[in-house]
């Protein structure tokens, strides 16, 4: 028998082991929600439903394969995108929007911020070094 403490032996399984992530933590929560749902409706089924993106997110968590998950979980992040930051922190993305305009550059595409309010306003395009005209 070991004279490791029973969180000694586990912290020493998990090591080499992926952990948790967004797209883990996404899971639980989803798992989470249908469970409460489940309070209402009370269906067998959907309890069912609920525990499958659990066990997902703890076999994500216990994966040996470090590589495959972090590929997994960027994939995840670039899918949800913009709307990360709105669940995250919502009144940083209304303050955001209150202060700058978002534009989009018409050659290169990329994106860029002016501050609201200053009126009509030639803009140079970062990337491309285009100048356009805008209204702010």
């Amino acid at each position: 028998m070991s004279n490791q403490s029973l969180p000694e032996r586990l912290m020493s399984w998990m090591r080499g082991r992926y952990g948790a992530d967004e797209l883990g933590n996404t899971a639980v929560g989803l798992s989470v929600l249908l469970l409460l749902l489940n309070l209402l409706v009370r269906s067998q089924w959907l309890n069912v439903v609920a525990l499958v993106p659990a066990v997902y997110a703890c076999w994500r968590m216990t994966s040996a394969n470090v590589p495959a998950r972090r590929g997994e979980n960027r994939a995840f992040l670039e899918a949800i995108g913009p709307v990360a930051q709105w669940v995250r922190n919502p009144r940083a993305v209304l303050a955001e929007r209150r202060a700058y305009k978002h534009l989009t550059c018409p050659s290169c595409k990329k994106k860029m911020r002016v501050p609201r309010g200053k009126g009509r306003m030639r803009v140079t395009c970062p990337s491309c070094h285009k100048k356009f005209e805008t209204r702010s």
